[in-house]
């Protein structure tokens, strides 16, 4: 053996040599990591193929989700607007009977007037899924010229409610801005106000559709046709008029005008959309049940919508469309779908 083999030759070698074998056998025992592969477990390394993933214990636990209640209480929860709200009680005075009023001459005497009708058809006799009630009828259909005047009629002066509360709101207890501004009426929010219109079609029009099915299916509701006007020359424009006019006239004063003077009178947001919302299905009774329940629907999502945006035209123009599809395509497809 040569020097440079006997490890006695080099000076503390040997000693050297015993503490690496000591730290060696001291240490835990190395695992081979493959890229892609992550830490195998020995016993389970031929049973996995190229390329599979970690094994379930090496993966991180997944972050836990937000509760479906911490949804639910986002949703609810609305807050009162304090800007709008009078703080004095002599400033309040007479709001609430302004409000009876308004809705008095427009849309609350619509509700009484369903009251009534519902009351006649629940003792007519008939199921009321055997009744038939026309949103828009025709006056005198043998002479369409009169018959146009009577349909224009009814497109302008129920309007002459939107322009008393504009009136109101900007003379009276007026709201900074009103009423404009407080209702969100600017071109420069056109392009979202119809993007969000167009949603709010298709949320309510569509299951509202089933709704009517079903209630006609379990005797709640009439039979309701949208319009029985003869086909004239102008019976698709003054179908799409009504349909306009209904939009402006339930949206402006309903919420717009409701909600502000009720804000000011220091209502909370969800009793301000729930009593407006009762109000609008009462006057859709005249459909019979499924028409309240519908709109009643309709009306606390429209009412939600706007005590977040604080914008009026997005409900303006859901309502519309839903209207327009209602009437127009009732009135050019009831020729060729018997049924409908």
């Amino acid at each position: 053996m040569s020097d440079v083999e006997d490890s006695s030759v080099i000076p503390g070698l040997g000693d050297l040599r015993a503490w690496r074998d000591d730290i060696d056998a001291d240490a835990p025992p190395t695992q081979s990591v493959t890229p892609g592969l992550g830490n195998w477990d020995d016993a389970q390394v031929a049973d996995r193929p190229m390329g599979a993933a970690r094994l379930p214990d090496d993966q991180p636990p997944p972050p836990p989700g937000v509760p479906f209640g911490e949804h639910l209480k986002a949703f609810a929860n609305l807050k009162l607007d304090g800007a709008l709200v009078l703080a004095r009680p002599e400033d309040r005075r007479g709001l609430m009977l302004e409000t009876i009023a308004v809705l008095g001459i427009s849309l609350g005497a619509s509700a009484v007037w369903a009251i009534l009708n519902i009351i006649d058809s629940l003792t007519m006799g008939p199921p009321l899924s055997q009744q038939e009630t026309t949103i828009n009828q025709s006056v005198t259909p043998d002479r369409p010229w009169l018959d146009l005047g009577y349909q224009m009629y009814h497109v302008v002066f129920p309007l002459m409610a939107v322009l008393v509360v504009f009136y109101l709101l900007a003379n009276v207890r007026r709201p900074d801005g009103a009423p404009f501004r407080i209702m969100g009426i600017t071109l420069a929010n056109l392009p979202r106000d119809a993007a969000l219109g167009v949603a709010l079609t298709a949320i309510i029009g569509i299951p509202g559709l089933g709704l009517y099915a079903l209630a006609r299916v379990f005797g709640l509701n009439l039979n309701v046709v949208p319009t029985n006007l003869s086909a004239y020359w102008w019976t698709i424009p003054v179908l799409i008029l009504l349909a306009a006019m209904n939009g402006i006239l339930e949206e402006v004063v309903m919420v717009g005008y409701l909600f502000t003077r009720w804000t000011q009178l220091a209502w909370g947001p969800w009793k301000v959309i729930l009593v407006s919302a009762l109000i609008r299905g009462t006057y859709h009774l005249y459909q019979g049940f499924g028409g309240f329940i519908g709109n009643a629907i309709m009306g606390v999502i429209f009412g939600w919508v706007y005590m977040r945006t604080k914008r009026v035209l997005p409900l303006v123009i859901a309502h519309f469309l839903l209207d327009f599809i209602s009437f127009v395509g009732y009135s050019l497809l009831k020729g060729v779908w018997p049924w409908l």
